[in-house]
């Protein structure tokens, strides 16, 4: 299972973690892992160049996260909002599959 959780600091949202694997399907024709990654990926590359914030990330195999400074959080929160509904609406189509939830983090 894929869990995605979206960090609030105080009423913003400021960055996610993926982890996991779906297991819906075998690796490369997974459209649940493939449409978790390619808007993840989507985010991460608006946020770092589009953007131009110098955002923590972390990656690895089954693994991403993205924080961005709570000062620059503002200018974000369209992008993040709309990520959010994405992962929320997978996971509502796909519960065995997919938990997306939002955790307050203090940054």
């Amino acid at each position: 299972m894929i869990l995605a959780k979206l960090f609030s600091s105080g009423d913003k949202l400021v960055g996610f973690e993926i982890s996991g694997h779906s297991g819906y399907a075998e690796e490369g024709s997974d459209i649940i892992c493939a449409s978790v990654s390619s808007c993840a990926y989507m985010v991460v590359n608006t946020v770092t160049d589009v953007y131009h914030i110098d955002a923590d990330i972390e990656l690895r195999d089954g693994f991403l996260k993205l924080l961005v400074p709570v000062s620059r959080a503002g200018e974000l929160q369209k992008l993040f909002s709309g990520f959010e509904l994405h992962l929320k609406a997978l996971a509502e189509d796909y519960k065995s599959f997919l938990k997306a939830e939002n955790e307050i983090i203090n940054k």
